[in-house]
């Protein structure tokens, strides 16, 4: 029996829905990158168990343990289980994400709801759980989408300005992604200043949430070194794209990656949206 004392000082890395495409990308490339413990992290435990073994065939050795962000009960067995045996998180990789495709009928508000609920809300809880836990030094990675600053620029004026503000708070920003449910739901969001795309309004609240986390960490945890970033992986050809996107799911990892293995002492990028390895505009 390995101790207690080797699992405290082991270095962890927690990547959520990563049974697939991105997520199980950033984990391949972890397992051969970050000297420390790799978990596949994954709604479905067979899905998840199946992930660990199509890795271990090329000779990596990931672990598992079951996450499902929608499941507030799941988030905080997951978190208790990592602060248990680790003592908290060195990165924390926040991949899980749904998207409708563009053919798909369901109505616009329930796309919606269902988009938000998982891409932004239960992402948020994750945070929630899991920032606590985050060792000093640590990296958290929250995985956007390009479509969060296209989506951004088809804002109204005033959406745009709260979203760019350094004094938004996370609950004005919990209540902006609700207003956009119900707002979609009634038929009104055109009206309200709201683009026509779930997708993109879901990793709106994402990047900001991150940026939100970013001031939180800096003001609350100054000495702690933990850097927290939004970033887009780029176009990739997984389920939620599309068979003709330019980008491999190995390389859509390369920029999370990136972002969770800045060098210890690093000061930046924090805070801040990040494609190709380079800071955006926002």
């Amino acid at each position: 029996e390995t101790s207690f004392y080797f699992y405290m000082s082991t270095k962890v890395a927690v990547v959520t829905g990563s049974n697939k495409g991105i997520g199980l990308a950033i984990v391949r490339a972890l397992c051969k990158q970050f000297n420390g413990d790799v978990y596949v992290t994954s709604r479905d435990v067979g899905r998840g168990e199946e992930a660990v073994k199509t890795l271990n065939s090329e000779g990596l050795k990931p672990k598992f343990h079951q996450l499902d962000i929608n499941d507030l009960n799941s988030i905080k067995n997951a978190a208790a289980y990592f602060k248990g045996k680790y003592g908290g998180v060195d990165i924390l990789i926040n991949n899980a994400g749904i998207a409708f495709k563009a053919s798909d009928t369901t109505p616009f508000g329930v796309q919606a709801e269902v988009t938000l609920r998982t891409n932004f809300f239960a992402t948020r809880d994750v945070l929630t759980h899991f920032l606590p836990l985050v060792k000093a030094g640590g990296r958290v990675v929250n995985v956007s989408s390009m479509l969060s600053a296209s989506g951004l620029k088809q804002c109204s004026p005033e959406l745009q300005q709260r979203f760019r503000s350094e004094d938004i708070t996370e609950d004005e920003l919990v209540a902006l992604m609700q207003r956009f449910v119900d707002e979609a739901k009634k038929g009104e969001h055109k009206q309200g200043g709201w683009p026509d795309m779930s997708y993109a309004v879901s990793k709106i609240g994402v990047t900001v949430l991150s940026m939100i986390h970013a001031r939180r960490l800096s003001k609350e945890r100054p000495k702690d070194g933990i850097l927290i970033n939004a970033c887009c992986p780029g176009w990739v050809r997984t389920e939620i794209a599309a068979p003709g996107a330019p980008k491999s799911p190995d390389e859509g990892a390369i920029t999370p990656v990136y972002l969770a293995l800045l060098a210890p002492g690093a000061t930046e990028p924090h805070g801040k949206y990040v494609s190709d390895k380079e800071v955006q505009p926002w």
